[in-house]
Parts: structure tokens; C-alpha cells; sequence
């Protein structure tokens, strides 16, 4: 069997893409006539042209003497598509696979392949030895569900109750040490209750001369992060919402958030926009906004869109419990949708299904940090696919709208026949991996009361390391990342690379809390070996502390929070005899916590909890610098 790195680079190499995607109908949108396409042979849709749809022949392979082949009915996906679902049902056997292990563990064994060092062993060995506890997989059209998901436990959503938050670290020994009080995990949800809620004032009128510049952007460096609207109806959309003079309906909501989004993804991270200033994008945000009470009484697809699309616009603005609202409110509308097959159009479902991905993405990210109700969402899981791609269909005729005002003088803005971009997915489905790696990482190790032995840790810890590398060896290799810390210019592939070490970082931390409780146990071999594993991942996160700008528009306020966890954690192993060996030189380990307060200094005015982020690392390096130059005094 080929390995999987050798397939995607094969893949990558014949340049799969997701470009044969079409529009599609829009049914919330106006009624302008549409035309459904005829279904293409491959050889015309490689060669791009029109096929007459003619068989057993069409027109085309007839003149080349060619071989004409179809697509079978209801198949969309492409052999890269199918490729990497493929790639990522195989970690999530793993994990399913991996429940039979949660229980108290045995003793480490060099022999037992989860447990391991050995870098040679294949997923296929893996999956052979524990074949016992695998899920049975069941795919319709190339996506696949699960048939027989845990009753007890779903890897797909944070724990209840979970010591994930980066202030419980300050309840750990030594940690504690760095502050001068203590702080009950809830501070950063009490700071962000009592906040005042955002303020807007719509303007009177819209500028539009810069729409197609912000819809490219838009499509080019925002929707690849939640890849939940399509550039194939867009034109149909802006017209919509043209004609509606952007004052009514879940169409003309979409359009003002997308431009939001766009003209934010094109301006740069909000830490550079000054306080007093007007964040980018807020106008068309503020217009939505205005429009979201009444959508918000609609029970359809596009009316969860708008909350996604309007929660992303917040967590760009560093709103992280407002975003929560209007994700919560979705969850129910899109829980209410899906309870029956027949309440989602058949034009909708592609849809639905990657806002309920994102909906679940990123309620998990704020429970990650907050304690806060879930949403039930996760109990739909087994019925919900993968994102696969749209529907295909014919352009418009009439799609070409010029910069002229219309009869009424109002600016028409600019817009192609063509689509504004392409709809990839190969980040949004490794983040659904690797979000459900972070998520059962936190039910086995993080769950409160649910504490292990050394030994009992060991095969659980190691395990999920292993699903950790199998998740980054099977990207494709438009996203993947090097494992090197050299500067990276995609932005996605950085990303996914801090979320990397990120994930490593909390696999490895209790054995960094094993030392902090009792140094002698650094002595054992495999102790050392795991803190430093937890160390290196921890210093490859803060190392060019910049690169988490990358992340800004949907991930600022996590990666805040991310950055100031692993930074007191290293603070804590500078103060462990046996872990501060493990770390470079003090002067390189002091300018990377150095560069990391600056850096969460600069995101302070931007919300409640970070400012109380920023004020703890402060205090923290104070104190731990009086440590280090007192040897043996306490604080």
C-alpha cells in the first residue's frame, strides 16, 4: 500500500483542486431564471470547455476520438477530494478506535505499538491492533458518517468539566509562585460578562467603490477559514442584495458580512488599528447588524449563515462571549433544521453542512477557555457529513454589472462573470481533524476528577501523540506545514502549525505538572523525555511570536490566550532545577518571554481578558525574575 504522503504528493502534482466546482442556486435569493448545467465529461472538465452532454459520446470526445466518461449521479468529489477524507477518516478510526484505552492503563511496554517510540510503524499496524475497537465506517456519495458513534462520551466537543484554561496552571506548585494572588479560573468569563456590549450607528449610505476589491479578499484570505459561502452564487447574491438597497433580508445580511469580513482580512490584524479608530469593516458590519433581529426570526439556512458569518466578523473584533451568543443561536436554528431530513432544501445541504462544522469548531475553541453551557449541537454529528463540494451549475448570462449608479443614483458596484474564487477545503477539514484531536485530548487527560498515575498516563499520552504525527503526515500538501521552524509565507500552513504545537504542548503538560509536584520524578528516563517533548513544542509556538498575526481574523483572541499559557509555562520550567536544563540558554529563553509580553501587551485594549492575560505574564516575569536572582528564598 502506497503511504499517504506519497498519494497526496501525487495528487498535489496533477494540481487537484477544487476549480471544476460551479455556481449553484441560491434559493433565498432573487428569482432570476437559471438554467441547470449538463453534467460534464472528464475530458471537458479538464480541458475546461463546454460539454453538449451527448452519450455515449459528447461532441468533444467524438472529435478527439477520445474516451468519454461521466461522473455517476450525485457523485461531486474529485479523486483529491475523495483523497484526503479518506486521509482524515482513517485518524478518526484511530481516535474511536483509541476509547478502549481511556480506562486505567497498564504499566508502559516498549512492545505495544501506541506506546512506542517507533517512528516506523504504519497507521495499517495500528489499526490491525486495535481492529477490535474500530467504529464501523459507512460513506454515501464519497463523505462518510459514523454508524455506531460512543453513547458516553463524543470526541467532537470539549468536556463539561475540563483544567484546559491556561489560569488553572496557576494553581500548580512553583506557578503559583509567580503571582501575587490568586485567580479563580472564572476571572476571564466574569471579565467578559461585565463587558459592554458593542456599539454601532449604520451609516446612512454604503460605499461601494471598493466592493469588488473587498469581495476578492474576501475570497481569496477569509472564506478559506470557514469555507462556508459559495463563490458560485455570489453574483446572484450581490444582486439580490443589490436590488434590496442592502435593507432587508438574510441576502443582502450575507453580502454586508462578507465585505465586512473582506475589507477586515484585507486591512491586517486589529492589534494594528489604533483604539480611537474605526475597526475595518465595520460600516457594512454595522448595516448587518442592523438586519440580524429580523433574520434572526428565520428558521432557515441562510439565516445560520448570517450568525456564522456575523460570530466570525466578532471574534475578528476580539468579541469572543457576543460571538458565542449568535453561534448559540445558530446551533438551535441549525438543530432545529437538522432534526429532519426534509426541513434542508436538497440546494441547502451543502451548505448546512459545513456551517454545522463550523459551529461546532468553534463553540469548542471558546469552551477551550470558557466555562460555558453547550450547546448540544454534537448529538447530530452521526448525521452530518463531511463538506464535499457544490452543486454544480451554469452562469448566469446577465452576470456583468458595471460602476455606473442605477436609475436612482445609487452605485451599482462592480462585478465579473466569473467567480470571485475558488472553494477549497483543505484547511477547513484539517482543522475539523485536528479540533477533534484537541477535544479528545482534553476528555482523557483534562477532565476535572479524572486524574492519572504516571503509568496509567503513559500509553494514553503517547497514543494521542502518535494520532498527532498520523494527522500531520496525512495532510495535503497545499497545507502542510514543515516541522521546522523556518518562517512560513502561507498563512493557512502557519496556522495549522502553531495549532500543532499547540495540541503537543497540552498532550505533554501533566508531566510537566509531575516535576512541578515532585522534582524527583524528572529523574525517570521517560519523564524527562515527555517534559522535554512539552518544552520543545511549547518554545516552537513562541519562537517568531509574529506569525500568530497570521491567525487574526478568526483565531486573535484564542492565540492571546494560547500564547500566555505556554509562556507561564516556561516561566515555571526556568524555576525547576530538573527542567531548566531541558531549555536553551537563559538569555534566549528571557527574549522569547520578553517578545511575548510585548506582543499580548499590544492586544490588551482590545478586550477585558486580555488585559487581565497581559497583567498576569507582566507580574509573572517581575517575580520570576526576583526568583532567579534569590536562589532558594521564596517570593
Amino acid at each position: 500500500m502506497a503511504s499517504p504522503e506519497k498519494d497526496i504528493d501525487s495528487v498535489a502534482g496533477s494540481n487537484v483542486h477544487y476549480e471544476s466546482n460551479k455556481k449553484r442556486s441560491n434559493s433565498e435569493a432573487a428569482d432570476y431564471p437559471r438554467r441547470r448545467a449538463t453534467i460534464a465529461c472528464q475530458i471537458c472538465r479538464l480541458r475546461k470547455t463546454r460539454c453538449n452532454g451527448a452519450r455515449p459520446k459528447c461532441q468533444l470526445c467524438t472529435d478527439l476520438d477520445a474516451e468519454c466518461t461521466y461522473r455517476e449521479p450525485g457523485i461531486k468529489l474529485d479523486m483529491g477530494d475523495k483523497l484526503i477524507l479518506e486521509h482524515l477518516l482513517r485518524i478518526e478510526g484511530l481516535l474511536h478506535a483509541s476509547l478502549s484505552t481511556s480506562g486505567p492503563q497498564p504499566a508502559l511496554s516498549s512492545s505495544s505499538p501506541t506506546t512506542s517510540h517507533d517512528t516506523n510503524i504504519s497507521s495499517d499496524d495500528l489499526v490491525a491492533k486495535i481492529a477490535s475497537g474500530a467504529p464501523t465506517w459507512k460513506t454515501s456519495v464519497g463523505l462518510a458518517s459514523w454508524a455506531n458513534p460512543p453513547s458516553s462520551i463524543s470526541i467532537s466537543t470539549m468536556p463539561r468539566v475540563h483544567i484546559t484554561p491556561g489560569l488553572h496552571l496557576l494553581q500548580w506548585p512553583l506557578m503559583r509562585d509567580l503571582v501575587s494572588k490568586p485567580y479563580d479560573p472564572q476571572s476571564l468569563l466574569q471579565l467578559e460578562m461585565a463587558r459592554e456590549p458593542l456599539r454601532m450607528t449604520p451609516n446612512s449610505g454604503l460605499d461601494l467603490e471598493n466592493v469588488p476589491t473587498y469581495v476578492q479578499a474576501f475570497f481569496g484570505h477569509a472564506n478559506v477559514w470557514y469555507a462556508c459561502v459559495n463563490p458560485y452564487s455570489w453574483n446572484n447574491d450581490y444582486k439580490t442584495a443589490l436590488a434590496q438597497r442592502f435593507q432587508e433580508g438574510p441576502v443582502s445580511c450575507v453580502v454586508l458580512l462578507v465585505l465586512a469580513l473582506g475589507c477586515a482580512s484585507r486591512e491586517g490584524s486589529m492589534t494594528s488599528v489604533p483604539p480611537d479608530c474605526e475597526p475595518p469593516g465595520l460600516p457594512y458590519f454595522a448595516t448587518a447588524w442592523k438586519l440580524l433581529p429580523s433574520v434572526m426570526m428565520r428558521n432557515s439556512v441562510m439565516a445560520v449563515q448570517c450568525m456564522v458569518l456575523a460570530s466570525a466578523y466578532l471574534f475578528y473584533l476580539v468579541r469572543p462571549l457576543e460571538a458565542w451568543n449568535l453561534l448559540s443561536n445558530g446551533s438551535m436554528k441549525l438543530q432545529l433544521l437538522l432534526g429532519d431530513s426534509n426541513r434542508v432544501p436538497a440546494q441547502w445541504k451543502e451548505i448546512s453542512k459545513r456551517l454545522f462544522w463550523n459551529l461546532l469548531l468553534y463553540e469548542s475553541d471558546l469552551l477551550a477557555e470558557l466555562d460555558l453551557p453547550h450547546s448540544g449541537l454534537v448529538h447530530f454529528e452521526e448525521f452530518v457529513d463531511l463538506p464535499g463540494g457544490f452543486e454544480e451549475e451554469e452562469n448566469d448570462d446577465d452576470g456583468v454589472l458595471n460602476d455606473d449608479n442605477d436609475s436612482d443614483g445609487y452605485p451599482t458596484g462592480k462585478l465579473t462573470e466569473e467567480p470571485p474564487g475558488r472553494d477549497e477545503l483543505w484547511y477547513f477539514l484539517a482543522e475539523i481533524a485536528l479540533r477533534r484531536l484537541l477535544n479528545r485530548v482534553s476528555h482523557l487527560i483534562y477532565q476535572k476528577d479524572h486524574s492519572h498515575t504516571l503509568a496509567a498516563l503513559g500509553p494514553i499520552v503517547l497514543e494521542l501523540d502518535f494520532q498527532l504525527s498520523q494527522w500531520h503526515n496525512s495532510l495535503p500538501c497545499p497545507v502542510k506545514f514543515p516541522l521546522t521552524q523556518i518562517p512560513l509565507t502561507n498563512p493557512m500552513q502557519t496556522v495549522l502549525r502553531l495549532r500543532y504545537n499547540a495540541c503537543r504542548t497540552i498532550i505533554y503538560r501533566p508531566y510537566i505538572l509531575a516535576v512541578f509536584k515532585n522534582e524527583q520524578a524528572g529523574m525517570d528516563s521517560h519523564v524527562r523525555e515527555c517534559s522535554r517533548r512539552c518544552l520543545e513544542a511549547t518554545l516552537r509556538q513562541l519562537e517568531h511570536i509574529t506569525s500568530h498575526r497570521e491567525g487574526h481574523l478568526p483565531y486573535l483572541w484564542q492565540g492571546a490566550l494560547s500564547m500566555v499559557s505556554q509562556t507561564l509555562l516556561i516561566m515555571g520550567a526556568t524555576m525547576s532545577p530538573t527542567l531548566s536544563i531541558l531549555l536553551p540558554a537563559s538569555p534566549h529563553v528571557d527574549a522569547i518571554i520578553s517578545s511575548v509580553i510585548a506582543e499580548v501587551n499590544g492586544y490588551a485594549h482590545l478586550a477585558p481578558s486580555l488585559k487581565l492575560s497581559a497583567e498576569i505574564i507582566r507580574d509573572a516575569e517581575r517575580r520570576r525574575q526576583i526568583w532567579l536572582r534569590s536562589p532558594g528564598i521564596g517570593i
